[in-house]
C-alpha cells in the first residue's frame, strides 16, 4: 500500500512546525548528600531523602521534539524510533537502578528531580532523527516535575 498524498484542501506549509511527546516509565533509588557537610546538616537541608539507603520512584518522563511533518507519512518523527532510543538512553540505564551507585552522572552531582531532567536531555540531544530536542519533562511524583528546555534555553 502507497503513502496517502498530503491532502490538498489542507495543505501543511514547509515550515510548520509541531511539537510531539512520548512518555516512558522508570523506577529508580536515591538519596541526597553533601559530603562537605554534617550528618546533621544533611538531615536539616535533605530531611528523609537524606537516608544514604535510599528511596525508590515511579518516575515518568516526557520527551517532547519540534519538526516539520513529513507531507508524505504525515509524521514528525518515526514514532518507534524515539521510543527505542528512550529506551536505550535513558530508561534502561536508569530502571530498577540506584542514581547515586549505578548512574555515572550521580557519582559527583545529587540526583534531584532537576538533574534528572539535565542528565537526560544531555543523553537524548541530537540522537532523536529530523527533529529537535524541545523539551525533557520528568515527573518525580504526580504533583512533582521538572522541565527542561536546553541547554542555554
Amino acid at each position: 500500500m502507497s503513502a496517502p498524498a498530503q491532502c490538498p484542501a489542507h495543505p501543511i506549509p514547509d515550515d510548520f512546525m509541531i511539537l510531539l511527546t512520548r512518555k516512558a516509565d522508570f523506577s529508580s533509588a536515591h538519596f541526597y548528600w553533601n559530603d562537605a557537610w554534617s550528618d546533621a546538616e544533611n538531615e536539616r537541608v535533605f530531611g528523609k531523602c537524606s537516608n544514604r539507603q535510599g528511596h525508590g520512584h515511579n518516575y515518568t518522563l516526557e520527551v517532547t521534539v519540534k519538526g516539520s511533518i513529513d507531507p508524505t507519512s504525515g509524521f514528525v518523527v518515526d514514532l518507534k524510533e524515539m521510543k527505542e532510543i528512550m529506551e536505550r538512553e535513558v530508561v534502561s540505564v536508569y530502571d530498577h537502578r540506584h542514581l547515586n551507585h549505578e548512574v555515572p552522572e550521580f557519582q559527583q552531582m545529587q540526583p534531584t528531580t532537576e538533574n534528572v531532567a539535565i542528565s537526560i536531555w544531555r543523553r537524548l540531544a541530537g540522537k532523536i532523527p529530523n527533529a529537535e530536542l524541545y523539551r525533557v519533562r520528568v515527573y518525580e511524583m504526580p504533583d512533582l516535575f521538572a522541565d527542561f528546555f536546553g541547554e542555554g534555553a
